[in-house]
């Protein structure tokens, strides 16, 4: 007989995650299914041969942490992991402004008022707090520096990041319960490294918190265990069948598991969730023709800033310390680990030093062949390098805000696809861009796009939205306000697929609260205490 649960959560991001912890201590019994692996400290790769394996594609025996889509007019990036994409995302906290509860005149069937007391539980779980090394960090200062001179709203954001009370780098965290990985945890070590995946556990990512809380609380976790099959059975709870992955084996067959639930939460992300439902509609006849719709890139663009008149030291700080705020959208500073700042002075300082490598090489044949008695060539390997100035008055910049929520997914044959192009957005991209040359300008530097937005037009995202969107009713959207689909009771969506459109800023804090408030939905429609 299959295992019965009240609840199965499939996804751990930031909606799995806080669903699976606010059921399980309610006295739900809980199940979590993630596709990807745990990441205790210390285990995220970084060396080129990890790098080359850390990608998420099972029909390539590939089981890493980055998940890359690529449509014609829009590029994604998210997670596989245990904790979904709170390992590779800039640990930022931001609300959604009380203005921003509409898109393309159609109002959330949510308020900001509805969402601010789960606001406050997550990012109290989350320990958010504010960048305290901002008037000893090169690139905040230049962050604030060019706003002050355009008159523009800086702030510095909540992180979810631990620096230690009072801060200090490096310094071991005392936690109250162990988390679920048995593993030490120490302070931020400024070392720009965490979209990589923080391996000093620095992060407050939803394996420290929510889903350590989860396992605390009696909920199972299990990981390499991908959700693909669904449907209700007449006596009203769901059959769910999910594989089970084993990236040691050489079987191209991995092995299938049946288990049953009063709940379903669906929370594999975005692109995940949607593909799901879409595979399984044959099961749910009745789901809403706003299947696949109202997709959006949350108006992201990465660019760059190049030359600057200071040094920024891009690679000092966690990835993001500030905003800047301005219209419908917000602009923040970024960084990268210093090992990316080698690449970033050979991709911008090619022809000089090819020239200083011919340089060199005739000093050293000149030394072999004893045409020079200075034996002492320290001198020549510093000039080999040049000036090395390139990375550190460089950097980029993050922006992101209301792009237009007119993209569509649907399948193609056994693929996912998305119309999504920039073409209903562009006067959003053209603001973008002007507000980002003046930063430049302010800086002293130059503004450079990203590539593929400069070449192509094509959009790169780490916040992929929509594609299951609430609505009022059925007609307007796949769920209601809390996440749980018309005409399928007790079937929910609790991730970035259920958002209308952009949240704005970074969506990560959005996503959790209104997973919070549909989980306080569930417990209280069961009897139970908040």
């Amino acid at each position: 007989m299959s295992e019965h649960f009240d609840a199965v959560v499939g996804g751990s991001g930031f909606g799995g995650s806080v669903m699976a912890c606010r059921l399980a201590e309610a006295g739900l019994r809980v199940c979590v299914l993630e596709r990807g692996k745990a990441y205790p400290p210390g285990s995220f790769p970084r060396a080129p041969h990890e790098m080359k394996a850390n990608f998420w594609d099972p029909s390539a025996g590939l089981y890493g942490l980055f998940n890359l889509w690529s449509f014609p007019g829009a590029g994604a990036l998210v997670s596989s992991a245990l904790g979904g994409g709170s390992h590779i995302y800039a640990n930022v906290l931001i609300r959604k402004d009380e203005r921003w509860f509409e898109d393309m005149g159609r109002p959330w069937p949510v308020t900001r008022a509805d969402l601010d007391p789960h606001y406050d539980a997550v990012e109290h779980r989350l320990s958010a707090q504010k960048y305290p090394y901002e008037n000893t960090t090169a690139k905040t200062q230049a962050m604030r520096g060019a706003a002050a001179q355009l008159g523009l709203d800086w702030h510095l954001p909540n992180l979810a990041v631990s620096f230690g009370n009072p801060p200090a780098p490096g310094v071991p965290l005392i936690e109250e319960y162990p988390n679920l990985h048995g593993a030490p945890r120490a302070t931020c070590r400024l070392c720009g490294e965490c979209d990589l995946g923080c391996n000093y556990g620095s992060k407050n990512t939803l394996d420290f918190n929510y889903l350590s809380d989860a396992q605390r609380h009696g909920a199972e976790i299990r990981t390499l265990c991908e959700l693909r099959r669904f449907e209700k059975k007449p006596e009203g709870h769901f059959e769910i069948e999910y594989t089970r992955h084993d990236p040691a084996s050489t079987s191209q067959l991995a092995a299938s598991v049946t288990i049953t639930a009063n709940h379903l939460i669906l929370a594999a992300g975005t692109f995940g969730t949607t593909f799901l439902l879409m595979k399984n509609r044959g099961a749910f006849p009745h789901l809403s023709p706003a299947l696949g719709t109202r997709y959006s890139g949350n108006g992201d663009l990465l660019s760059f800033i190049l030359k600057t008149r200071q040094p920024t030291n891009p690679t000092f700080g966690p990835v993001i310390t500030s905003a800047i705020r301005h219209e419908d959208y917000y602009v923040e500073d970024g960084g990268y680990p210093a090992f990316l700042a080698w690449l970033v002075e050979s991709a911008f300082d090619l022809p000089g030093f090819v020239h200083r490598a011919v340089d060199f090489t005739q000093r050293t044949v000149w030394g072999a062949l004893g045409l020079d008695p200075d034996s002492d060539i320290g001198h020549e390997v510093s000039d080999l390098l040049g000036p090395c100035v390139t990375a550190q008055h460089s950097l980029p910049i993050l922006s992101m805000g209301r792009d237009t929520p007119s993209g569509t997914m649907s399948l193609s044959g056994k693929y996912l696809s998305c119309d999504w192009r920039i073409d209903k957005s562009s006067a959003y991209y053209e603001r973008l861009t002007a507000t980002g040359r003046r930063i430049a300008q302010a800086m002293g530097g130059d503004y450079v796009d990203n590539p593929a937005y400069d070449h192509f037009r094509q959009v790169l995202t780490a916040h992929p939205l929509g594609g299951c969107p609430m609505g009022a009713n059925r007609d307007e959207g796949v769920v209601d306000s809390f996440g749980e689909i018309f005409d399928y009771p007790n079937l929910y969506v609790t991730d970035g697929a259920m958002l209308p459109g952009p949240v704005g800023p970074n969506p990560a804090l959005t996503i959790a609260a209104l997973a919070d408030r549909a989980a306080t939905h569930i417990v209280e429609k069961r009897g139970g205490v908040q």
